[in-house]
């Protein structure tokens, strides 16, 4: 099975008490993901012609994720603030969304989604028109839905609740009337649940030193796609997700990866 990622990516900066960056973005973050879990994954977006977007293109390909459909066009490629605390804290301060608001998938790029066999939308102001195209063509449609807004025509829809269990599960089901045949909604170290309509499933987090919650979500929609992939029941991609979730808690970044130095003073 093949899998497509389509909308944002962008250069997570840290800044305050560490001054590092990383590349990211819901959409990079879930792509590279599915790859280290043995998936073949392309990846749909666009960077500008800068620095920003060379770093992009190099950790998707040392990664083994398709760029073909990768587009570089006129713009700054995304950038995020991130405003790390003296304890280590890390709270997103600021977005640039810059080329990943700009992408839009063309009918020919919508295409080659329709012929994957599962599609992830991360942020993008175009995700009703992708949920849209891709609606009835035999693909299995997922979103992050804490990113993108709309339910409707999606397989799955992975929403985001703090640990409140009666919020997440008032969000389930407004996911589930607003149109999701299934809304899986994480719950930070509450762990997570999922709900069709009839039945309700819950999954706890694992308990590990937590380095850095950032791309947390992200990994853990790759576990569970990957596990649904096998053939995985909704248990078993949960606590798929919840497993790659906390791998992700261990290190810094979306994903593993050195950390970008940008000299001080220097241009994208």
């Amino acid at each position: 099975m093949t899998f497509g990622t389509v909308g944002d990516n962008t250069i997570d900066e840290y800044v305050g008490a560490e001054e590092v960056s990383f590349v990211g973005g819901n959409a990079i973050n879930v792509a590279v993901r599915l790859a280290e879990l043995g998936n073949l994954v392309s990846y749909f977006g666009a960077v500008g012609p800068d620095k920003r977007g060379a770093w992009v293109r190099k950790a998707l390909v040392e990664r083994r994720v398709s760029i073909q459909h990768l587009l570089e066009i006129p713009g700054v490629t995304s950038t995020s603030q991130v405003r790390v605390a003296p304890d280590g804290d890390r709270r997103l301060s600021s977005e640039e969304f810059g080329t990943s608001a700009d992408y839009r998938p063309t009918e020919q790029e919508l295409a080659v989604l329709a012929g994957c066999g599962v599609v992830h939308i991360g942020w993008t102001p175009f995700a009703g028109e992708v949920r849209k195209a891709l609606a009835g063509r035999g693909v299995v449609v997922a979103q992050d839905c804490a990113v993108s807004e709309g339910y409707d025509q999606l397989d799955i829809a992975f929403c985001s609740a703090g640990e409140d269990e009666q919020a997440a599960r008032k969000l389930a089901r407004e996911a589930i009337v607003g149109g999701a045949r299934l809304a899986v909604v994480t719950r930070g170290a509450a762990g997570s649940i999922a709900f069709d309509g009839a039945r309700w499933w819950s999954q706890s987090a694992l308990v590990v030193d937590v380095v850095d919650t950032t791309g947390a979500g992200d990994s853990f929609i790759a576990g569970y796609l990957s596990e649904m992939r096998n053939g995985g029941t909704v248990a078993d991609c949960m606590a798929a997700g919840s497993a790659a979730a906390a791998e992700t808690c261990q290190h810094r970044g979306g994903f593993k990866q050195a950390p970008i130095r940008i000299p001080e003073g220097s241009t994208r």
